[in-house]
């Protein structure tokens, strides 16, 4: 899922949200008004907080279990971690949820009139990833990332009052394109957890085994098989930046900094020759800020 997937300590609430400085661009970066940050971190907060429970990087000693009313003897299941989650998520449309996470996300969903279908679609995600470890097509991981990326962009156009039907499909292409360009720079760390999100099918095509993607550095026919993911990211971060330019002011900057970054990230990625198993190549501040001015001016 996420990065940034560190085992967390201390405070629950406070280190979630601190990890919105590992993103590849600012969640809600401080240009933006200061009730859309607010929203926006409440959102970014249950986001975080659902894959570190789908990826088992909650902090050690259960505190997040308590908070969620799970059991000791529970506290390490992820799915029934997950089932307490959206049992206090419920909580937050109609009572007063537990977590103070949620407790944040409450008068975003009041302020916004957000609906629980985006929050329970990225539950739905990390309950797929507890059964789900391998995609045999393109089309299943394109569903996958109905779930777990194109809710966050849905909620980004609902949270700034922006959300129409060309927005909201411009917005799913540029999400599921991040969150393939997030599992290319992340198939070591997700081949740790055993899960595989380049399509099995794909993988017989370009003849990569299971055992290629384990190596300290890539091979020709897994550089081919990224270079081949990358391009279908690119094509669908490009069907997406219209988005940019249908809205104004320090929206449009918030979303070229997204599309941004997802373009900054495959350069990387170009740039390491397709190389990603000795780590996530990720672009430089210089490089991303540079991609900011190209999506900014309307240019590929």
């Amino acid at each position: 899922m996420t990065p940034a997937g560190k085992a967390r300590a201390g405070d629950p609430e406070r280190d979630t949200l601190a990890k919105a400085t590992d993103e590849n661009f600012p969640v809600a970066p401080f240009f933006l008004p200061r009730a859309w940050r607010t929203d926006l971190m409440a959102v970014y907060g249950f986001a975080r907080l659902v894959d570190d429970i789908g990826d088992g990087d909650l902090a050690p000693g259960g505190a997040d279990a308590r908070l969620l009313g799970v059991p000791p003897e529970a506290a390490e299941d992820r799915t029934a971690l997950l089932d307490a989650f959206e049992a206090d998520l419920l909580r937050v449309f109609d009572g007063t949820p537990r977590h103070p996470i949620l407790r944040r996300l409450q008068p975003t969903v009041r302020r916004s009139r957000l609906t629980t279908e985006p929050f329970l679609g990225l539950i739905a995600a990390n309950r797929q990833d507890q059964l789900v470890r391998r995609y045999e097509t393109y089309d299943d991981l394109l569903a996958y990332c109905e779930l777990s990326a194109n809710p966050v962009g849905r909620l980004v156009l609902a949270v700034t009052g922006t959300a129409t039907p060309e927005r909201i499909r411009r917005s799913d292409a540029v999400c599921t394109a991040l969150q393939i360009v997030e599992h290319l720079q992340d198939v070591a760390e997700d081949l740790g957890r055993d899960r595989i999100y380049l399509p099995a099918e794909d993988m017989k095509r370009f003849h990569v085994q299971e055992a290629d993607l384990a190596t300290p550095t890539a091979g020709a026919s897994v550089r081919a098989l990224v270079a081949y993911e990358a391009e279908r990211a690119r094509n669908l971060l490009n069907e997406g930046t219209p988005l940019v330019g249908s809205v104004h002011g320090r929206l449009r900057l918030l979303l070229a900094g997204f599309v941004a970054g997802g373009r900054a990230a495959i350069k990387a990625i170009a740039a390491a020759e397709y190389d990603v198993l000795p780590g996530p190549p990720k672009p430089s501040k210089i490089q991303l800020l540079r991609a900011v001015g190209v999506t900014l001016r309307g240019e590929g």
